[in-house]
């Protein structure tokens, strides 16, 4: 009998403990803190982009006061703080692959109703474009604020040869040059990079001062990698995601293609811009890190980057800049003109002593003898 009431015991606790979990909230996963673009055009003034998003990429609401940022190690005190959904204008261009294998499994529709989701969200003061790839890449629609010029460019579209997407990121980057502000790229591909003449790091190392992001959507097969045109290269587009300030998803279907796009959207919108005066105001030609977290989130992640100021010759403090200058220059003359001086001097001494005449003695009388 007693064992039998102890199994019984013990079933009981066991019951009591699967009810109390079922009922227990899920867990949920700390926010996800990301520096998508860091804008340095008016150094020594910074502006730093940041995503903050949940688990499943969606915006997370948080208070701007509990971004803490970084620059070398050293917090920095901003001189504004404030979401882009309070109006700020955000430039985005849709690269679009259309080579051949698009045409297979509907793919080329998906992706023209997926850039059509974005468009649909645009705000008021937002801008787009659409630039296409294949072997050769087309600036299809130019960035405008008119949504209907967007959809009508995108219905228009159709595909055919193979693929150049580093080519066309390289030609997407140009074209957001002379943007101010927030600016984005979203890529979408469906396989291989297998024309391009330009690289990754070329494509990362063209991005200028003012920064941008570059977000990439794979729609190929990744288990064909290596075997057909139509494997992706998911450690390439991540890399290429994560190195820009961007993410990268994988879309198995139009459903989940449509959806990336409007939660990219939704994310770009939710951003904030974090702007200070930094207190490293030569351009010295040296990469700065900078870090950021969330402050009162526990177990929150935290993101770094780093920036350059450009500058090919180092600055120096303003104090004492034209007498330094002169000194310096003064100096180098002297380097160069001296060794000149020498030569001449020693070559006008050898002439002299070869130009001078030579004494001769004057011939002594010979006396003369008188006879008396």
């Amino acid at each position: 009998m007693p064992v039998k009431i102890a199994r019984c015991l013990r079933g009981l606790t066991l019951a009591c403990l699967l009810l109390t979990t079922a009922f227990l909230p899920p867990r949920q996963e700390p926010p996800r803190v990301n520096i998508t673009q860091v804008d340095a055009s008016e150094f020594p003034r910074i502006t730093v982009y940041l995503s903050v998003t949940d688990d499943a990429g969606e915006p997370a609401a948080i208070e701007p006061s509990q971004i803490v940022l970084s620059e070398n190690g050293e917090p920095v005190t901003p001189d504004a703080v404030h979401s882009l959904g309070e109006g700020d204008p955000l430039a985005a261009l849709l690269v679009v692959d259309v080579s051949g294998s698009m045409n297979k499994a509907g793919k080329l529709e998906a992706a023209k109703e997926a850039a059509a989701a974005y468009v649909n969200q645009m705000k008021a003061n937002d801008v787009a474009g659409l630039l296409t790839f294949n072997t050769a890449s087309e600036l299809v629609q130019p960035l405008t604020g008119d949504r209907q010029a967007m959809l009508k460019a995108i219905d228009g579209i159709s595909a055919d040869h193979d693929t150049a997407m580093y080519d066309a990121l390289y030609q997407a980057i140009g074209i957001l040059s002379a943007r101010e502000g927030r600016k984005a790229i979203i890529v979408l591909t469906d396989g291989m990079d297998n024309r391009s003449r330009h690289t990754s790091a070329e494509v990362i190392s063209l991005i200028g001062p003012s920064g941008l992001s570059i977000s990439t959507i794979g729609l190929g097969d990744p288990s064909q990698m290596g075997l057909s045109q139509a494997g992706l290269d998911v450690p390439g587009l991540r890399s290429l995601a994560e190195r820009a300030g961007g993410t990268y998803a994988y879309a198995a279907d139009q459903t989940a293609l449509k959806a990336i796009y409007e939660r990219y959207a939704r994310a770009l919108h939710s951003e904030y811009a974090f702007s200070y005066t930094t207190r490293l105001a030569l351009r010295d030609g040296v990469n700065r890190s900078l870090s950021v977290a969330l402050a009162s989130a526990r177990d929150a992640s935290s993101a770094t980057t780093s920036y350059n100021p450009g500058g090919l010759v180092p600055e120096v403090a303003q104090s004492n800049t034209w007498m330094i200058f002169f000194s310096l220059l003064a100096g180098l003359v002297i380097l160069l003109v001296a060794p000149g001086i020498i030569r001449s001097g020693m070559r006008t001494r050898r002439e002299q002593q070869v130009s001078e005449p030579r004494v001769k003695l004057a011939d002594t009388p010979k006396p003369r003898v008188r006879l008396r």
